[in-house]
């Protein structure tokens, strides 16, 4: 099955193509055929290699396609299955054809549906390629592709006036950091004439010198310019501070489509990268730092947002951007399989939550504000009971997958020492746990606060939608079994998902880590803390949301705090400063050189010299008669001028 490697990134492109080029001309059942049959036969040749790769004592399998040849330029565009790939290629794939499967039935009635089906399996096959290519130059051809399709599918309702406008500005944020990314790029290739992971790691682990000595630019060594550089890329891709402002404005997109950004493609590739570059990183501790403070300055004040929210989709959204930076804190601090780990638990759980208030904004006639449903759990039994579990597997309720991975990371925080990182990451979680369950209590618990018409409509959705939302329940119930802690399992080595990586993270030479400073007092200490927090979280939530007067007891925090709640209600007004600092100036200086310099004074130049030009045309068409007695008259008034000339000069 190894060889078939390469069929699983071109299958969805295939079905792209197919649905894109011819779907016009096809009945609905083949459009849903092709776009389900692509990525469902990725997903069963991945399932194939990945038992084939796991059986095997091999810790790579590369396969070389063609080779990308410019001067002396010579890169393979090759697919690279290792340790850490197949983690990836297994959410994307199973991950990815459940919401495929999902979009059949929520996207059933919808224009634009073989559109639609073409951008996302299309978006499917940019991420495989992006996280199977052996370099980095195939990652970036990925890279730039999921933003590609991120810009179709958030702006799918074109004829709407923010969807086009939130996928441009998606866009655009995503170009400042795609930038750096290919400084950083261009720096690597500079320096080691190669991109490709194999040779460009070896290379740095036989000489970590090279690359943490002199200054290269800014001031900083080539690994710490690198990593920076790369950071940046990932700020954006992955919504990071102060590049994260895309990711709310997202949801004007098809709610599956926010699944698939969200859960399992777009957003985990910076942490992705980050973490297949984790050579790099661990030869630049200042970068490092700099991610985890970054990561958790990003967790908390994404979580503060989310405790305000009325719209269902975007109290997810500031989940995401909130647990992004959970990822991060933990690649700082060189915890890159808990970095990796919360990936995987995340993408289950949060795939999960944003496909159930799809199932919800699908019987509430398409309207995602929390503040009108209620009350739902009797309309909706499995969205309700599987949202549930959601809520809970992220708050970290113990023994689902949201408590190991969430502890991992915090642990890795103490661990290291960092305890005013691990103090922002338990608040995190605390916040977290409140507004996942305020948002649980608002949708499904209490009366119906919408109107009768919407009453009339509510219905639990059909079996292509509820089926994967179970299948997804089941892996944010069990997935973090696959990492569970020593201290956890009476002294054995159950964390597999930390083992089957170590091969992945690869220390330099000199760069060995030393042993973790938390016993196993602590560390149970510790656990029972964040567990509290949690708790403590679902308790306040409750108190306020848990019944028919929970709404009117929530809004009363607003009116003892109405700074407070303005704030976050309006996303500490972030949006505002940056059109008023960024993009007010920059149209104004857009709008300088398009009226003034532009038009104005090239145009102008332009158009006096062609107005010179026709002038003097016209003066001598009239004097071109062709009359005899006129050139005559002239040829006389000449040598009356040449006789003054000369006469009087």
């Amino acid at each position: 099955m190894l060889g078939l490697l390469w069929l699983i990134p071109i299958l969805p492109f295939a079905g792209a193509a197919v649905n894109g080029l011819l779907g016009k001309w096809f009945p609905k059942w083949l459009v849903t055929f092709v776009a389900l049959a692509a990525p469902g036969a990725s997903l069963l040749i991945a399932l194939g290699c990945l038992w084939e790769f796991s059986q095997g004592t091999a810790l790579t399998y590369e396969q070389a396609l063609y080779m990308w040849t410019a001067g002396d330029l010579n890169i393979p565009v090759a697919f690279l299955l290792d340790h850490l790939s197949a983690v990836m290629l297994f959410i994307v794939t199973f991950v990815g054809f459940l919401i495929h499967v999902y979009s059949a039935g929520y996207m059933g009635h919808e224009e634009g549906y073989r559109r639609y089906f073409a951008y996302l399996n299309l978006f499917m096959s940019a991420m495989l390629m992006l996280v199977l290519g052996n370099n980095y130059l195939v990652m970036f051809v990925g890279w730039e592709g999921v933003g590609l399709c991120s810009y179709l599918l958030i702006g799918f309702y074109y004829d709407q006036a923010f969807p086009p406008y939130a996928g441009k500005k998606a866009f655009i944020v995503n170009r400042i950091g795609d930038f750096a990314f290919l400084v950083g790029m261009f720096a690597l290739f500079a320096h080691f004439g190669s991109l490709t992971y194999k040779e460009v790691f070896a290379k740095i682990a036989a000489d970590p010198g090279a690359v943490t000595g002199a200054p290269y630019a800014l001031g900083l060594p080539l690994a710490s310019f690198i990593a920076l550089c790369f950071f940046v890329g990932a700020m954006g891709k992955s919504a990071q501070i102060p590049l994260y402002v895309w990711l709310p404005d997202a949801m004007a997109g098809p709610t599956p489509v926010s699944a698939l950004i969200h859960a399992a493609t777009m957003v985990t590739a910076g942490v992705y990268m980050v973490v297949r570059s984790n050579v790099i990183y661990q030869l630049a501790p200042g970068v490092s730092l700099f991610v985890a403070i970054i990561g958790a300055a990003t967790a908390i004040f994404a979580a503060s947002i989310g405790v305000a929210q009325t719209d269902i989709k975007k109290v997810l959204a500031y989940s995401t951007v909130s647990q992004l930076g959970y990822m991060f804190l933990a690649a700082g601090l060189g915890a890159y399989s808990a970095a990796l780990f919360h990936v995987m638990t995340h993408a289950f759980f949060k795939a999960l939550l944003f496909l159930g208030s799809g199932s919800v904004i699908h019987a509430m006639s398409g309207d995602p504000d929390m503040d009108h449903m209620g009350g739902l759990k009797k309309y909706m039994p499995s969205t309700r009971w599987t949202y549930l579990i959601g809520a809970a597997a992220i708050a970290g309720v113990p023994l689902l997958s949201g408590f190991f991975s969430k502890d991992e990371i915090l642990h890795s925080a103490a661990a290291s020492g960092h305890w005013l990182i691990w103090l922002v990451g338990l608040i995190t979680a605390g916040l977290t746990a409140f507004y996942m369950f305020r948002s649980y209590f608002l949708t499904f618990e209490g009366e119906f606060r919408g109107t009768h018409e919407q009453e009339h409509h509510l219905h639990e959705s059909p079996a292509s939608m509820t089926v994967p939302l179970w299948i997804l329940a089941v892996g944010a119930v069990f997935a973090g079994y696959v990492g569970v802690p020593k201290v956890l399992s009476l002294g054995r080595d159950l964390n597999w998902f930390h083992n089957w990586l170590e091969p992945v993270i690869a220390v330099p030479r000199g760069m060995e880590a030393g042993e973790h400073n938390v016993g196993t007092g602590l560390e149970l200490l510790l656990i029972a803390i964040t567990t509290l927090i949690a708790l403590a979280g679902i308790y306040v939530a409750w108190t306020n949301y848990g019944d028919n007067k929970g709404l009117a007891r929530g809004q009363h925090w607003a009116a003892r705090l109405p700074v407070l709640h303005r704030l976050l209600l309006n996303k500490w007004y972030v949006d505002e400063l940056y059109d008023w600092v960024i993009v007010r100036p920059l149209a104004a200086t857009a709008w300088f050189f398009w009226k003034v310099v532009d038009t104005f004074i090239i145009d102008g130049a332009i158009n006096a010299g062609a107005f010179l030009t026709e002038l003097t045309g016209d003066v001598g068409r009239f004097s071109t008669t062709g009359n005899v007695r006129n050139y005559a008259l002239y040829f006389f008034l000449g040598v009356l001028v040449l006789f003054y000339w000369i006469a009087f000069r």
